[in-house]
């Protein structure tokens, strides 16, 4: 039986756009095809592509896959903190519901604009903020965090010595991304299992395709190692349910 997805973090990496090296690093093509072929043994439902680093502010990367992909999609952007209103607008028409702070390897706006730009977007399209960032870090932003109107923290936060800082914002009412499980120093049941105790929408799984510079790269047992962890219910909700409440019936209900 296949497992119904709505994978909530996948990055395309097409050539035919620009990249950029990051940290001197270029990563190999991943196309919407090669994406589709990758999942075709997991029945999904729609996803978020992600801007990565090394995309840094290019949208027509991100336009083409959505395109590609279809309706089902929605984009995870990386821009300026003075993009013009009507670019952003713009960009929402094509199917982009959020802004990416990434942190941890650049390419994006920094975190000195994240209360003011955050908050604009989400003013303005209904947008959310994603950070990827190491947990660690957390406490110096917590603040912040804490009054912006939706957020997202990519890979469970990365590391252990920050996941308390991280659990104690999933219960201020962020959500987490459980992706990335060959980037992460945490064991991954455990901390599964603790962010959904606290709170039981704020978990959304993706596959992190195709995992570039991860140590180890996205494998389907990842969906089987979370249906092990949790219950059946809870587990629909961390598959597909509470991201698709997310990105897709949070906007509809606004428009």
């Amino acid at each position: 039986m296949k497992r119904i997805l709505f994978d909530a973090h996948l990055h395309i990496i097409d050539p035919q756009f620009p990249l950029i090296e990051n940290q001197g690093f270029l990563p190999e093509p991943f196309t919407c095809e090669d994406y589709l072929d990758k999942v075709k043994e997991v029945d999904i439902r729609g996803g978020a592509v992600v801007s990565g680093s090394f995309q840094g502010f290019d949208q027509s990367y991100l336009i083409h896959s959505l395109q590609t992909l279809g309706s089902d999609f929605v984009g995870v952007t990386q821009l300026p903190y003075d993009t013009p209103d009507e670019d952003i607008l713009e960009l929402h028409g094509h199917g982009v519901r959020a802004i990416r702070f990434n942190v941890q390897r650049g390419g994006s706006e920094t975190l000195s604009r994240l209360d003011y730009f955050a908050k604009r977007v989400h003013e303005l399209a209904g947008w959310h903020a994603e950070l990827y960032i190491d947990s660690s870090s957390l406490p110096e932003i917590a603040s912040v965090i804490e009054n912006l109107p939706a957020v997202v923290v990519d890979h469970m936060g990365l590391s252990r010595a920050g996941f308390p800082h991280l659990l104690h914002l999933v219960d201020k009412g962020i959500r987490v991304k459980a992706t990335g499980f060959g980037r992460v120093e945490l064991n991954v049941p455990e901390a599964i299992q603790a962010i959904c105790a606290v709170s039981p929408d704020a978990l959304m799984f993706g596959t992190d395709l195709p995992s570039t510079r991860a140590r180890r790269p996205y494998h389907h047992d990842d969906i089987e190692l979370i249906h092990h962890t949790l219950e059946q219910e809870q587990f629909d909700k961390v598959m597909y349910k509470n991201a698709i409440d997310w990105y897709v019936n949070r906007h509809a209900a606004q428009e």
